[in-house]
């Protein structure tokens, strides 16, 4: 398991998890699903919003890869190839069930950022937080999650894929299979649409106690968008 570890590591290797994968090796299986299941898991269920469904779609997207490993080429690298078939299978799911299951059911409040992120208050970044400012970090992680699923296709998987899940330029422009340029035109645009969303939250909050003497409620907003919300990580 260690040399199946350290053969993906680097791309250039990854030729021998590939062929194992390939040949039907049960232990390179079992490493793909025990080194990309969380976080496969975690990019659906953020685009899905149901762990149920989630939990659903992240097995299809394992037997599809499971299915598929064998017209795999190289072209991208396996975590973007896998990131691309979880997207794929996740915004099926949704299209689906706003066809049907919204219909059937009422949808619970919906809750569906580095460069420069969206933090929301420069508290953030503080660290020894004591029980009441950890509340806070959670209430700012589900609203900056509930807001960031209002923002419209294609923007917010861009916005997901980079702000929340870390993945490079280039690594987005493999997965969703769009130029270096898109990525960063949707990426501007999808973290614009939150910042605004996010500005009466941000105006409810408050950010005086991180204020310096002399700065507005206006800049420490502004300041604020550009620091990261790590809260929004899992």
């Amino acid at each position: 398991m260690g040399n199946i570890a350290s053969a993906i590591a680097v791309r250039p290797e990854e030729a021998s998890i590939v062929a194992e994968l390939q040949s039907g090796s049960d232990e390179a299986y079992n490493w793909l699903v025990a080194h990309y299941h969380q976080p496969i898991y975690s990019l659906v269920y953020r685009i899905l919003s149901d762990p149920s469904d989630a939990a659903d779609t992240t097995q299809e997207v394992f037997l599809k890869v499971f299915r598929g490993i064998k017209r795999f080429n190289g072209q991208s690298s396996l975590k973007t190839w896998l990131y691309r078939i979880a997207v794929h299978e996740a915004s099926n799911q949704r299209r689906w069930w706003f066809r049907h299951k919204s219909k059937e059911t009422s949808m619970e409040a919906q809750e569906d950022g580095e460069g420069n992120a969206y933090g929301i208050c420069d508290t953030l970044a503080d660290q020894g937080e004591s029980p009441l400012e950890l509340l806070a970090h959670e209430e700012v992680r589900t609203r900056v999650e509930q807001e960031l699923r209002q923002i419209a296709e294609p923007f917010r998987t861009v916005v997901l894929l980079r702000d929340i899940e870390g993945l490079s330029y280039e690594e987005i422009a493999e997965v969703l299979q769009i130029s270096l340029g898109t990525v960063k035109s949707r990426l501007v645009r999808g973290r614009d649409a939150l910042k605004k969303r996010l500005e009466v939250f941000v105006r409810q909050l408050g950010c005086e106690p991180g204020r310096s003497s002399g700065q507005s409620r206006k800049d420490c907003a502004n300041s604020s968008a550009q620091t990261r919300v790590e809260a929004v990580k899992r």
